[in-house]
């Protein structure tokens, strides 16, 4: 499901009819801001609960996206079986039971707004199915002639019906907090100031894990090709020295075989797109795809119902399978900290109760040779830097494997 797409001030109509070749060239027409619904809906062969998601263009002057709730959601098959959706959070509407998209079966989307406006689809369908063959992870010499770790897909479709393929990946990579201690300041007194080091009865933040989705547009397409083959398709680079290949890093990747319309709206969306978000400030309007409203051929619709097969692929590799001694570098400087704590009855409290009380600072270690520079009794570390929970979750995924 696409993510935080945003429509802004100025918007393109694509005045051609979209679904030409897509090197074919098209004209179009600026206008002055029009009010939109923008939907986003792929179906898929996977077996789960679909999504439906429905939002209103804004202006570039405007927060948002503002989501379109309250809306009737279906989607028909065309042997008569109907999916009901039911809004789940503002703008994003789920099936009320899972499901998954059939091959060579035809579907159609249906949206009542709660003002009345009325909306379909075309009818959409996939006709082909492609497995992924392999994911895996390459160290290469990046543009810039930097070293880079390169994530490569290979895939084949026998039967050469797909052609076609968008792709999107979820990833998840371990985090170890490099200072993590077993030990934590316990405070006895503020005034006078006493400070005692106990055991921790939570030890679980020493190792955590990260997991982001990916938020652009990721295709390639087989047409010009003896065989309907993808090999070493690069998905993802990653610099060498990201914070997130430091220890063990996962990707799932998904294979989505697109229908020629599908693929060529993607494509067309995609030269549009300039940033994180699939249309960002830069993304200059809106151009038409296969959702109409059936109350008001007047209304603007930006969004495509697709169907698409799904093929789905994990791995993972560790750093230490390229590298033997180095890590990349921590996302925060973990430089010692000794504040002093004296005897006394100062107000506010010493150094070392502000620190502690502060929550930014966490228990490393006895200091061994107390000086100027560090006066303290004890080192302590910044938080994230014994902390891994700053920087991800400490439950464990389902799917992880050390």
């Amino acid at each position: 499901m696409l993510k935080k797409i945003k429509y802004y001030l100025k918007f393109v109509v694509l005045t051609s009819f979209l679904f030409y070749a897509c090197t074919e060239s098209f004209d179009i027409e600026s206008i002055s801001f029009e009010s939109a619904l923008v939907i986003e809906a792929s179906i898929t062969t996977d077996e789960k609960f679909q999504e439906v998601h429905l939002s209103k263009a804004f202006k570039i002057d405007e927060d948002g996206p503002h989501p379109e709730s309250n809306a009737i959601v279906s989607i028909k098959d065309e042997n008569g079986i109907t999916y009901e959706f039911s809004e789940i959070t503002p703008g994003i509407y789920q099936s009320n039971a899972k499901f998954s998209a059939s091959v060579n079966t035809v579907y159609q989307l249906f949206i009542t707004t709660a003002s009345g406006e009325v909306y379909e689809s075309k009818p959409e369908k996939t006709s082909s199915t492609s497995q992924i063959d392999d994911v895996y992870a390459t160290k290469d010499i990046g543009a810039d002639g930097s070293e880079e770790f390169r994530i490569n897909i290979d895939s084949y479709d026998p039967t050469g019906k797909s052609k076609y393929y968008r792709y999107t990946y979820e990833e998840t990579y371990k985090i170890v907090a490099p200072y993590w201690s077993s030990l934590k300041f316990n405070i006895l007194s503020r005034i006078p100031p006493l400070v005692e080091v106990i055991a921790k009865k939570d030890l679980s933040k020493k190792t955590c894990y990260q997991t982001k989705k990916s938020t652009l547009i990721f295709q390639t397409e087989t047409t010009g090709l003896t065989e309907d083959r993808v090999t070493k398709y690069v998905l993802r680079r990653i610099p060498v020295d990201a914070f997130i290949t430091s220890h063990r890093y996962s990707i799932l990747v998904k294979q989505h075989v697109q229908s020629y319309e599908a693929y060529t709206y993607y494509s067309i969306l995609n030269k549009f797109s300039n940033s994180s978000n699939l249309l960002s400030q830069n993304q200059p309007g809106f151009f038409n795809g296969n959702i109409y409203s059936t109350s008001n051929k007047d209304k603007k619709v930006i969004g495509f119902f697709e169907i698409s097969s799904v093929s789905s692929k994990r791995m993972f590799f560790n750093y230490r399978d390229f590298f033997k001694y180095h890590r990349p570098p921590y996302p925060q400087t973990c430089e010692n900290y000794a504040p002093e704590i004296s005897p006394g009855f100062e107000e506010p409290p010493v150094p070392l109760i502000r620190a502690i009380e502060s929550g930014n600072w966490l228990y490393f270690d006895i200091n061994r040779v107390r000086d100027e520079i560090f006066p303290g009794p004890y080192l302590l570390k910044r938080k994230g830097c014994g902390d891994c929970t700053v920087y991800g979750s400490n439950i464990k995924p389902s799917f992880w494997i050390d």
